[in-house]
């Protein structure tokens, strides 16, 4: 083992052995939320969870930020040990939470207003931000709406707006939580492909956590599925279809036979969890 690998050479990513019980009277009970998840995730690299409902995805998310602590086992985040929250980390959730009183722009420069060193330099280097803000707003399709407050916006717009919230301080990581769960498939998949040429653009890692198995496929490097509570990554699935991938390519055999192959996997964890007739 070469101890003296610099950051840009081992994993982005680590979990060793991590274990995780919400509560110690839990822990003593030896029930856990997620059990013995090992990972390993390379810089740049998008990944994609999916899973049964209640088999711990957003718990995962929650320690990849450091907002948990596991129970067991260590959790490295770009060469450092996680000891608690993640500065360079971005996170966008289902429920888009724009402030209402706040225009677009005023929103998305949320975090560099409370977030140090940011918050320290915000009023010196406000013009600079306001045109980092604007600028991340037209890579969406969202130029010209900086005035806009979110009741103004669709349900598309606000989401786009929430991602660029979670981008506006260049983090290293961004972490989704069933970010476009709430739209309507035309809409959706527009935002699949926002997501796509952003992160094609500035090669972040992303951490995608989705009921939605075509999502997963079409904006992933590799898809963890987890097992039913307590969560496992019991299936790791490369996807090798070519980027820069099309929406047409969703119609293709070799996307959709690993769509197939994926549903067969959830398909038999939710059926091992199912109550056996009486």
């Amino acid at each position: 083992m070469n101890d003296t690998a610099t950051p840009y050479e081992r994993p982005f990513v680590e979990f060793d052995q991590v274990w995780l019980a919400y509560n110690e009277e839990l822990r003593a009970k030896n029930i856990f939320a997620v059990e013995d998840i090992n990972l390993k995730v390379n810089r740049g690299e998008f990944i994609a969870i999916v899973g049964p409902s209640g088999c711990g995805k957003s718990t995962f998310t929650k320690l990849t930020t450091g907002l948990r602590m596991p129970s067991l086992g260590n959790i490295i985040i770009d060469g450092q040990q996680v000891t608690g929250p993640l500065k360079i980390s971005g996170m966008a959730f289902q429920a888009p939470s724009l402030l209402p009183w706040r225009t677009t722009l005023d929103n998305v420069l949320l975090p560099l207003e409370i977030v140090e060193p940011y918050r320290s330099q915000f009023k010196d280097r406000r013009k600079e931000f306001e045109e980092r803000a604007s600028k991340l707003l037209t890579s969406v399709g969202l130029g010209g709406m900086e005035k806009k407050y979110p009741w103004e916006l669709s349900g598309g717009m606000q989401q786009r707006a929430s991602i660029c919230r979670a981008l506006i301080h260049e983090p290293k990581m961004l972490l989704l939580d069933e970010p476009f769960g709430a739209l309507d498939a035309f809409t959706r998949e527009e935002l699949w492909c926002t997501l796509r040429d952003l992160w094609e653009a500035q090669r972040f890692n992303v951490i995608l956590v989705t009921h939605d198995l075509r999502e997963s496929v079409f904006l992933a490097d590799t898809v963890y599925c987890m097992s039913k509570s307590p969560g496992r990554f019991v299936v790791r699935r490369e996807i090798p279809i070519p980027r820069t991938r099309d929406l047409e390519v969703t119609y293709t055999n070799e996307f959709t036979d690993i769509v197939r192959e994926l549903r067969g996997h959830i398909g038999a964890m939710r059926k091992s969890s199912a109550p056996a007739n009486p």
